[in-house]
């Protein structure tokens, strides 16, 4: 009678396995895609991403290259949420905003070495990151949050403690290199670069420890509301943790892939259309905030606000002090020009910015007046960047 117990519950344990593994194939379906495209590109060399001539196989590529990139984002804040889920906050949106900046630094680094030398292509990318994440995405994750919850809390002293870096680090890498006087421009001179990219660094791990070990408690919510909504979160389909982290390293290296090649169309599309350079960095930002703007929603509209204040406030602070530091690099090991200070109505614009996310997020509690705010910021940025 043993034997055919034991066979029958392994039958019974493959026939389970089963749907679960057809499942994960169809979950992971975007995988096979983006390796695939992938594979082409690099087999093609340069004849795919370098068509000038044809406007419209320029356009093809341009789209086909953003679709694939998006989709595989997509999986990235899937599988970081899964790991959020088995890691506990705040590794799991550390993770995730780790992913995504190392997405930006391949997508910039690429750009400024292809063609003519744009030397306000990194600040362009930046500042579009900070004007996306800090008044587009927390707007709409604040007014969608609002209109559901209609007010929504979150732990004020980690709010305090990203907004702090963020200013300061903003200030010093955007706003200070316009009032320097040692090169002509808003530069800066080598000592004041190299002074710049080790500070950033400093910082940011500074602040990675008291996030991920001294003060930990800070980035977690703490509210009655916090422990309604686990349950939630739960609703993922989760699997082990290496999993998980496997299928997080094979769609990032695939997004890194197709990044670096969607760098250069993306380049020759804005010298084709004569459109502004400053559209070349929003499209960047956009890509590279993809997956945490749909963490950052989804957690919103789970009543999970201080997950997404995590999400959006560490990809800003993660991307000035990381993303500095690397475009500051690329500068001066190939000599080319680098301008970082924020020139125009954009300098008002940041600062308004910066000053706004501090009275937003003054108290311990938001509702759908501060989403409007920051949205109108968010209007204001895109306007600028068509008619400065």
């Amino acid at each position: 009678m043993l034997a055919p117990m034991s066979v029958k519950k392994r039958r019974d344990r493959q026939a389970q396995s089963a749907p679960h593994l057809g499942s994960a194939i169809r979950n992971e379906f975007a995988l096979a895609i983006a390796w695939g495209t992938a594979a082409i590109f690099f087999a093609t060399g340069s004849q795919l991403v370098e068509i000038v001539a044809h406007p419209v196989a320029l356009i093809v590529v341009f789209l086909w290259l953003f679709v694939i990139i998006l989709w595989s984002a997509i999986c990235v804040a899937r599988h970081a949420d899964c790991l959020a889920i088995k890691l506990g906050e705040p590794y799991g949106t550390l993770i995730l905003t780790l992913s995504a900046i190392s997405i930006e630094v391949v997508m910039i680094s690429t750009a400024m070495l292809h063609g003519a030398n744009n030397p306000t292509l990194g600040r362009d990318s930046i500042f579009a990151v900070i004007m996306i994440a800090l008044n587009g995405l927390v707007g709409l994750c604040l007014l969608l949050g609002g209109m559901r919850y209609r007010e929504q809390h979150y732990n004020l002293q980690g709010v305090n403690a990203y907004l702090n870096v963020i200013m300061s680090l903003a200030v010093l890498g955007l706003v200070l290199p316009n009032f320097t006087t040692s090169t002509s421009g808003p530069t800066f001179s080598f000592e004041q670069a190299i002074f710049l990219a080790v500070v950033s660094l400093s910082l940011y791990a500074i602040f990675l420890f008291i996030q991920t070990m001294r003060h930990r408690r800070y980035f977690v919510d703490s509210s009655d509301n916090a422990a309604g909504t686990n349950s939630v979160q739960h609703s993922l389909q989760t699997r082990s943790t290496p999993f998980h982290a496997t299928m997080l390293l094979l769609y990032l290296v695939a997004v890194i892939c197709l990044a670096e090649r969607f760098a250069i169309p993306l380049d020759n599309s804005i010298e084709k259309f004569n459109m502004p350079q400053a559209f070349g960095g929003a499209i960047i930002a956009a890509l590279v905030l993809s997956p945490e703007g749909f963490g950052a929603i989804d957690a919103s509209l789970r009543n999970q606000l201080q997950r997404s204040i995590n999400i959006l406030l560490g990809s800003v602070l993660a991307t000035i002090g990381l993303t500095i530091p690397a475009v500051v690099t690329i500068g001066l090991v190939t000599k080319r020009s680098v301008t970082l200070g924020v020139q125009g109505g954009n300098l008002p614009l940041l600062l308004l910015t910066l000053a706004v996310s501090v009275v937003t997020f003054s108290s311990r509690k938001t509702n759908i007046l501060q989403g409007c705010v920051h949205l109108l910021l968010f209007a204001v940025f895109v306007l600028l960047i068509f008619v400065p």
